[in-house]
């Protein structure tokens, strides 16, 4: 795999029940996505997912999905997706949101890194 590049990052501040589209890249590659869930409190609980496109103007689906839940430990702050290779320019040929299930509304440190 070559070297990362950043893609898109961003600190969002979740509203509990809503998803939020962090980034949607149009472009082949592989990517990950990585997200800081160091301010989770117990109560807290949060899902990470990765849609895509399988085939041009195909439907989006979920291809990864990730749920946290209350405060994490020191030795897992940060999550990181599985990387997702992507050959679509499509809208939203890849889609990676952040949706705070419970709990109040946190901010969380994300970015997308890109290996082309």
């Amino acid at each position: 795999m070559s070297a990362p590049t950043l893609y898109a990052s961003g600190t969002q501040v979740a509203t509990s029940g809503s998803e939020h589209f962090l980034s949607s890249p149009n472009a082949a590659g592989v990517f990950t996505f990585h997200v800081d869930l160091v301010n989770m409190q117990a109560g807290d609980y949060t899902e990470l997912r990765v849609y895509q496109i399988v085939l041009t103007s195909g439907s989006t689906r979920v291809a990864y999905l990730e749920t946290f839940q209350g405060a994490q430990s020191s030795d897992a702050m940060i999550a990181i997706s599985v990387p997702i290779g992507n050959d679509l320019t499509d809208t939203n040929s890849l889609r990676f949101s952040l949706k705070q299930t419970l709990g109040t509304g946190r901010s969380y440190p994300w970015k997308i890194l890109s290996y082309l």
